[in-house]
């Protein structure tokens, strides 16, 4: 039987921390992620910076990082003019990142005290983040659950064969791609995967399907190793973990964004996040049942340091 690579850590520290919002720390870098690709295309322009980021979260006090391969897929990446090898290169290359920045934390001794070796986890994306119209917060996609299996797949097997700790199928809006990843989580046996939803309020996912369902349904794989709630705002995420916590025994996962609002027509985020605020919450969430924390949009290497206080040592 597969051994779940989180539950050392929650055992171990009381939390399995995860890391903050991979974009938004390549924003405040620098970076352009203005076209449909978003941090995927660093993946060909710039990677090294990604494995900068990717360690500064580790610094921070992450667990995990998770890889640029949310928004990167073989038709995205042939649309802006690449070869397929060239595009399955990339997806692998998201993966190595990850790996070399964990192994360059790992190797300082001075990481070391008090840590467990951290994971690398391979972002799967959901179909919605590939068509960039906003659908991975909607669900209603031109696909049925076939339609996203066989869309999904040929990434799957690309990252399922890397040298990731794990999968992260993230951002999901609806109940139809989960059932199509976890059928192809059963096709790669040697696998783990985390499950992981986007949510309209508190108690449903983003199409309208109860987050309780959506959870008792995961619940049945052995190969889920976790289920969870992410780029959701954080004022909805006690009333979720508690649909949760009553319907699975399986580690629950949250990282919501920072409690920033977005503007879609301007493009813009209003608002403002206190790191320390942010810490707060995370000891609540965890009082509910979560177990492992971290952050999504808006959220910087110093939310997740203040996660890391929270429970080092506990």
């Amino acid at each position: 039987m597969i051994k779940n690579p989180l539950l050392p850590f929650i055992q171990t520290a009381g939390a399995f921390i995860l890391d903050g919002g991979l974009a938004t720390e390549l924003e405040a870098w620098g970076c352009d992620l203005s076209d449909a690709l978003w941090s995927a295309r660093l993946l060909r322009d710039d990677p090294h910076i990604i494995q900068r980021v990717h360690l500064a979260y580790y610094k921070a006090g992450a667990d995990c990082a998770i890889t640029a391969s949310y928004q990167a897929t073989v038709p995205g990446f042939m649309a802006q003019g690449m070869s397929e090898v060239e595009a399955v290169r990339l997806l692998q290359l998201s993966v190595e990142l990850a790996l070399q920045a964990r192994d360059a934390f790992w190797a300082e001794e001075a990481n070391r005290a008090g840590r467990l070796r951290p994971l690398v986890a391979a972002s799967i994306g959901p179909y919605g983040a590939y068509l960039a119209d906003g659908s991975e917060y909607r669900g209603d996609y031109n696909l049925d659950e076939a339609g996203l299996r066989a869309w999904h797949a040929p990434r799957w097997q690309i990252l399922a064969a890397t040298g990731a700790d794990l999968l992260a199928c993230e951002t999901l809006p609806s109940l139809a791609e989960a059932r199509a990843l976890a059928d192809l989580l059963e096709t790669t046996p040697g696998r783990m995967a985390w499950f992981s939803f986007s949510c309209r309020d508190g108690q449903h996912i983003s199409d309208g399907t109860p987050i309780a369902e959506c959870a008792a349904y995961l619940d049945q794989f052995p190969q889920v190793a976790a289920i969870g709630i992410n780029c959701t705002p954080p004022r909805f995420i006690p009333s979720l973990i508690r649909a949760v916590f009553e319907v699975t025994q399986k580690p629950i996962l949250v990282y919501p964004n920072s409690g920033e609002t977005y503007d879609v027509a301007r493009k813009h985020w209003f608002g403002e996040s206190i790191p320390a605020e942010f810490g707060t919450f995370s000891r609540e969430w965890r009082k509910l049942g979560a177990s492992g924390l971290g952050g999504c949009c808006r959220t910087r290497p110093a939310h997740i340091r203040q996660i890391r206080d929270r429970f080092h040592g506990r």
